[in-house]
């Protein structure tokens, strides 16, 4: 009895300190710059998002935000670097649909598990995808597109930010529900796909709004559909791949702030203070709504269940589409 008790005070003590110690860290957090970990080439709109957070928490902080883009295997090279990394709020990463709820249900071994291997920090947003073709592609709606595709299967490409990213799933999905059958051309980042969509080295890709409106309002490109449930802002006059006759179409991606699992509370209470904070600014607000992005702020709680379900929706469509890899 007289041992319990003595390991009980002990651990009491071990874990009052380990509380104090905690509280202090976040008292000095943070004391040198952050780096916030975008698993996308530079140009998409992870990219985008990333670099407005950062900029604005940078302000909010009182210290430098790093962005540091590291593309690979749509977005799990960038993610299982954060998550092996020191839990001591100093490196995070820029959570997305498709590391968080397509990448564990594609890969066997994806190299980190979405609900327990960060803390998640706090939603950013979400917008859904355009479906875009290049000028001289003779589709002009999706029911020609698919029209086109059954007259040439196998013979029309779509790019997107790589293998297992959200729009390569959207494309499968996309596929499976018109009964065609696309040739995936996978990228290192949306930037990439973007730029030989642009130079007409592939006819089409899903793409996220932010990354592509500039050049559909431009001419540059032609916007067949979104793939959101409702039209978006910045393109008024597309149509939603449901609007087309796909009835029950949708897929759209969410960006949120994770840290490595075991960050004290304190400091991720913090970061998700001044996210908060950021999104709460006109300044935040008018660039992201200019890109397409809704604003869909919460706790660091709210994101975590958010991770749950997005992650169950995802892997059943990873499942009915059959892209599964080794």
């Amino acid at each position: 009895m007289r041992i319990w008790k003595i390991w009980a005070c002990a651990a009491a003590i071990a874990f009052a300190m380990s509380g104090a110690s905690d509280r202090a860290a976040a008292q000095t957090y943070p004391n040198r710059p952050i780096t916030l970990v975008i698993p996308f080439a530079p140009g998409g709109s992870t990219s985008i998002v990333g670099r407005v957070i950062a900029d604005k928490m940078a302000q909010l902080l009182g210290q430098g935000v790093v962005v540091d883009n590291r593309p690979g295997a749509g977005g799990t090279v960038g993610t299982k670097f954060v998550a092996k990394s020191d839990p001591d709020g100093y490196t995070i990463l820029l959570g997305y649909t498709g590391t968080l709820a397509i990448g564990p249900s594609l890969y066997k071994d994806v190299g980190y598990d979405p609900r327990k291997d960060f803390a998640p920090i706090g939603m950013i947003g979400n917008a859904p995808s355009a479906l875009v073709v290049h000028p001289s592609f003779p589709a002009k709606s999706v029911a020609e597109l698919i029209a086109y595709a059954k007259a040439n299967p196998g013979k029309v490409n779509f790019g997107s930010a790589g293998v297992g990213s959200v729009n390569h799933i959207t494309g499968e999905y996309f596929a499976r529900s018109a009964g065609i059958t696309l040739v995936h051309i996978p990228y290192k980042g949306t930037g990439p796909a973007l730029t030989d969509l642009l130079g007409g080295h592939i006819p089409m890709a899903l793409a996220p709004i932010p990354a592509v409106h500039a050049n559909v309002a431009a001419g540059l490109l032609r916007a067949l559909a979104v793939t959101g449930k409702t039209r978006n802002g910045l393109m008024p006059d597309v149509p939603t791949i449901a609007e087309t006759g796909l009835t029950g179409f949708e897929a759209s991606l969410y960006y949120g702030l994770v840290a490595p699992a075991g960050t004290p509370r304190p400091i991720v209470e913090r970061l998700n203070k001044e996210l908060q904070a950021a999104l709460a600014s006109d300044e935040v607000k008018k660039q992201l709504a200019a890109d397409g992005t809704e604003i869909t702020p919460g706790t660091p709680e709210e994101y975590a269940d958010f991770i749950d379900k997005d992650e169950k929706k995802w892997s059943e469509l990873v499942k009915a589409s059959g892209v599964e890899q080794e």
